[in-house]
Order: structure tokens, then C-alpha cells, then sequence
């Protein structure tokens, strides 16, 4: 794991540049920083907003999960509004105040071979962008909806 502060960032040598927000795992990054997911130099990058930068080789990533999670929006406004609603109708409002995200974990070795693992949220289809980005770099994909979950790689360390 490499970890180090820039003050510009390259364009990536594949894929694209992602929005992402870092929920827990990378040393260095605090819990729910936004930044920039990115591919360069044969590491997965993530750009906090602020400038700081953290990454790990694509080499030391274990495995990769996609997941997808359902949040409610519109916060004490949506809330009042669905109480003030009547006969119930609330329950109507709450069909479309839901936002769906996906969900990254990834399950990487650091430089001395210790298990670590991150999981980044993102806009809905990006995290299927990363995927297949991090999939053609040799990643090992596990828990897609298109195929059967692998095996775990947890059991395979010493």
C-alpha cells in the first residue's frame, strides 16, 4: 500500500476517472471522503477532493466484489413531508425517495502481505465501469449478478 500526497493528478493510462466516496479501508483516507477512483500506472488510485492521493498496485488485489445498496433521500424534509401526507400516503412518497448505489470492496495484500480490504460507494453503473476495468487488468471478480459467486480468497491466506 503506498500512500503519498500530490498536488496534480495524470489522466489514467486505461479506463476513466470515476466519483467514488471512500466508506472505510484505505489508510490515510478518512471515512466517507469524496474523491476520484482512476487506474494509472498499474494501480488503482483514489483522489481525495482536497489533493492527497492513496494507492495500491493492481497486483495486490486479492478480489473484487459488486454490490448495490438502497438509501433513502431527502433527509428531516422528506421525512415531515411523508407524516404530513394523509390516509398513509407516505408510503407512496417512500417509493420515490430511494437512491441506488453500488458498492466496491476490494480485498488487497499490502507490502508486507498483510489482508486488508476497502469499499468504496458509487453512482449506480460505475461500479460495473470499475469491474470491468480492474477485471481486464487481471483482478479476480467475485459476487456479480452475472455469475455465480466464486470462492472466497480469505481461506487462502497463511
Amino acid at each position: 500500500m503506498l500512500a503519498e500526497d500530490s498536488g496534480s493528478a495524470k489522466a489514467p493510462d486505461s479506463g476513466s476517472t470515476l466519483r467514488a466516496t471512500h466508506i472505510l479501508g484505505f489508510p490515510g483516507v478518512s471515512k466517507n471522503a469524496s474523491g476520484n477512483l482512476s487506474i494509472q500506472d498499474h494501480a488503482l488510485r483514489f483522489q481525495k477532493a482536497r489533493g492527497s492521493l492513496a494507492q495500491i498496485s493492481i497486483g495486490s488485489i486479492q478480489g473484487l466484489t459488486l454490490g448495490e445498496e438502497d438509501k433513502q433521500v431527502g433527509g428531516v424534509p422528506m421525512m415531515l413531508a411523508k407524516a404530513a401526507a394523509p390516509y398513509e400516503s407516505g408510503r407512496v412518497i417512500s417509493l420515490f425517495s430511494h437512491k441506488t448505489y453500488d458498492t466496491v470492496t476490494l480485498e488487497y495484500l499490502d507490502s508486507d502481505g498483510a489482508f486488508h480490504g476497502t469499499i468504496f460507494q458509487m453512482n449506480k453503473g460505475q461500479g460495473q465501469v470499475l469491474k470491468s476495468e480492474l477485471a481486464a487488468e487481471g483482478v479476480q471478480v467475485t459476487g456479480s449478478e452475472d455469475e455465480a459467486p466464486v470462492r472466497s480468497t480469505l481461506g487462502d491466506q497463511k
